[in-house]
């Protein structure tokens, strides 16, 4: 069953998260911009939630399993489909992106959620997961502090190898990954790789 009681209850606190970390939302949205292709028209966000990141990338399409935050991006202008990452309700063949940002720590299945994102790909077409990396020091804090949290209570936090391995097993190529939130430099600082910063983008290509 998918993860969304949380966000079913505390759609509104939800939103309110990204406006009170507004330097950390503005970091995430740098980096994922910087890894997406130059065009999002055939693009798909999976966990699309209310929106935060789809709207302003430009993406169109998603993915929700919580009829709430759903409702929410579709009063952006946002097609959402109601479904989960380990079905999705696409051909193959479909898109040339998927985006998963903040959800792979609430999917059941993350090898079934990577294999059916390189169904829906168009060869030569990349994934990209962006998630909080558990052996980081903020990943660590929200690890200790998930039984305290309404919305990671349900979250299985994931290292950037551990991912690495299953995109592997799923089939994707060329990995390669960037990182944000670095301590003690500037807000908004990129680089290549993993194992500083605390929210890491991997993208695969198929």
């Amino acid at each position: 069953m998918p993860k969304i009681t949380a966000f079913e209850t505390h759609s509104d606190a939800y939103d309110e998260w990204f406006v009170i970390n507004s330097d950390l939302y503005a970091a995430e949205l740098k980096i994922v911009r910087q890894m997406l292709p130059e065009s999002t028209d055939k693009g798909l966000e999976v966990g699309i939630g209310s929106g935060k990141f789809a709207e302003p990338l430009g993406i169109k399409l998603g993915v929700e399993p919580c009829e709430q935050m759903a409702e929410k991006a579709r009063r952006l202008g946002i097609e959402v489909h109601p479904g989960v990452a380990e079905a999705l309700p696409f051909a193959d063949n479909s898109f040339e992106f998927v985006l998963l940002v903040t959800t792979i720590c609430f999917v059941d299945d993350v090898l079934k959620t990577f294999q059916e994102a390189l169904r829906v790909l168009q060869p030569g077409g990349c994934l990209l997961v962006g998630f909080v990396d558990r052996d980081s020091e903020m990943g660590a804090q929200y690890e200790a502090n998930r039984e305290k949290s309404r919305f990671y209570r349900e979250a299985t936090f994931f290292s950037t190898q551990e991912l690495l391995h299953s995109l592997k097993e799923a089939g994707f190529t060329d990995l390669n990954s960037k990182q944000t939130l670095i301590p003690d430099t500037p807000q908004g600082t990129i680089r290549d790789g993993f194992g500083e910063g605390a929210f890491v983008v991997i993208k695969g290509v198929k």
